[in-house]
Formats: structure tokens, sequence, C-alpha cells
């Protein structure tokens, strides 16, 4: 029993009395402090005391569509952080290649009567996808929250960084290099996120040759087989939609004997997590993944709690961060 108050107390951040507290029903105890303990219970494994077994925890699905991409556990940490704060369990629900998808994802934290969802880089961001999972949940009046570009008209909130202006940051970076022949690494021509960023550089460069646009799936592979092509149609600066597909342009530029940045700059897209322990460290446009996660869960548990949240997007702001892997233009 001590043992088990020193863990729940180090998890919620409250002294054992506290808990002591909630768990004999004991007055004394925010409702939110109550339910934070209640929700520490269920994620470190304990049966809560009899008299508080009807309560049911106040479950969140996060679901993302991999982790390998270190952005994607960097949102996991901030939103689950959040949650728990709010006395909400997030329970992490993440894809895998032939494994349980988003759609069956749905139906179980639907059978758990779950409170709300949290979708990160989910299968609304393309516009083929099958998309009948989210009217089930808007149908059920389940609180869903969207994190990052999304097609139209699935009526959720989302939040999301400007594609926009990352491409226009990155863009002005590698002109301001003496890049003339930039080329872009983006996902399928069905990503809202790459959709966008295409756009803003065609804004940008009206002129910007079908040739010097790549698409690839999101990994160092698709990367490298993607750069490969732009590498030999002469380009010289590369615009990324992912970090790991930065990364994958590095290895193909070394493949053929290229150095970076001396001959080939690249810019990558998010500021995940080890991108300035790269070689060499990775110049990339970072998302303000705190600020994204925490109005996310802001705008969750607005609806959770009854409050009307209009379908609207709300657009953050990057930063570009300028590393090593970009450098003034090769002389001809």
């Amino acid at each position: 029993m001590t043992r088990r108050l020193a863990q729940v107390a180090k998890k919620v951040g409250v002294s054992e009395a506290t808990v002591s507290r909630v768990l004999n029903g004991k007055p004394g105890v925010s409702d939110s402090t109550r339910q934070a303990v209640l929700s520490a219970l269920d994620v470190l494994g304990y049966e809560r005391p009899t008299q508080l077994r009807g309560e049911r925890a106040r479950l969140v699905g996060l679901v993302l569509p991999e982790l390998q991409n270190p952005i994607f556990p960097a949102f996991a940490e901030v939103i689950g952080g959040a949650l728990a704060q709010l006395g909400l369990t997030p329970v992490l629900c993440t894809q895998t290649k032939g494994g349980v998808s988003e759609a069956d994802y749905v139906e179980l934290l639907l059978q758990q009567q779950v409170s709300g969802v949290v979708f990160a880089g989910g299968l609304y961001a393309q516009a083929d996808a099958p998309h009948e999972h989210y009217r089930q949940l808007a149908d059920r009046n389940i609180p869903v929250v969207l994190v990052n570009a999304a097609i139209e008209h699935l009526g959720f909130p989302c939040v999301s960084c400007d594609d926009a202006v990352a491409v226009e940051q990155a863009w002005r970076h590698l002109v301001s290099l003496g890049h003339e022949r930039i080329g872009l690494v983006l996902g399928p021509a069905d990503h809202m996120p790459s959709a966008r960023k295409l756009a803003a550089a065609r804004a940008l460069a009206p002129e910007l040759p079908d040739a010097h646009i790549a698409r690839a799936m999101f990994s160092i592979e698709g990367g490298h087989a993607a750069a490969a092509r732009l590498i030999d149609r002469g380009v010289t600066g590369f615009i990324c939609a992912s970090d790991p597909l930065a990364l994958g342009v590095v290895r193909a530029a070394r493949r053929k004997g290229l150095g970076v940045p001396s001959q080939v700059s690249v810019v990558g897209y998010d500021d995940s997590a080890l991108m300035n322990c790269t070689e060499p460290p990775l110049t990339t446009v970072r998302q303000p993944i705190e600020a994204m996660g925490r109005a996310a869960v802001e705008l969750l548990n607005a609806q959770i709690g009854g409050s009307s949240v209009t379908a609207e997007e709300l657009l953050f702001e990057p930063e570009l961060v300028v590393r090593g892997s970009t450098a003034q233009a090769p002389r001809l």
C-alpha cells in the first residue's frame, strides 16, 4: 500500500497524503487532482478502491501513424502530459504496417467509451484515403481534434503548422545562398500538408519545373530514392516535407559522391529529436510542438466539458533553424 501511494504520488506530482485522501474518499482535494490520481491508478495498473470502481476512467485516444519519425513521439509526450494534468488518461494507438488500422483503433476506442480522440498525422490528411471512421465519431458526437492540415468537410477543429510559411522560409534561405535549381521532396499527391507546401512554392516561383518536384513515402528510404532523381536533374537545393526525408536526401547525395553542404544543400521540416546531432546538423523548419500540442488538448477539453468549439483551423508559425546542411550554392 505504501509503495502504491508513493508511485501514484510521484506520477501525479502530489503528496502521498493527498493520494490517501482520494483513495479513502476524504474531502479537501480538488476535482482535477482527484481525477489525476484516479487516472494514475489506471495507468500504473492498480485497481481502484471498491467505492470508486463505478467511476470510469476518463480515457482519451491518441492516434499516431508511427513512432519511427521522432516528431510523433514528441507530440505524444506533449499531448499525453497535458491530458494527464487535466485528469484524462491518454490511450496511445500506433499504427503498424499490416497491423491495426486507424479505423480499427476508432472501433476499439468507441468500445471503451472514450471521452475524446486526438489524431496526429492520420488519414484525415489524405484526400484519397478512407474517412468513414471520422464520420462515425462525428455521428456519436465524440470530441475530436486533428493535428496538422486536414481535408475539408470533416467538421473537426484542427491545429496546424503553417506549411506555406515553412516553405517560404526555406525557399528564401536557399535563394539567399545563391541556389537557383531548388527542388521539393514531398509526400503523396493527395497529402494536404504536401499540397500546401507545393502551392506555396509555386506562388514563390511560378516557373518551378515539374521535374524538380518528387513524391515519396515519409521515410529515409523514400527521401533517398526521390533525391537521387532530382540530383541527376541538377537540383542543388532541397526543401523536404519531413526530417527523415531530408536525411534520405543527404544519404543520396553522399552515395553519388557529392558533399553536403558544399555541393548540395538540404532543408528538413519538423526539427524533430536529434536533428542537431546528425552529420552535418540539419537545417530545418521547426514546428512549435509544445504550443500545438497544448492547444489541441485545450480544444479537446473544451468539447469534453460541453463547450461549443467551431471546426476551424488554428495555424501556428514555424521557425527556420539554420544549421550545417545548407551553404552557398556551388559555382558552375
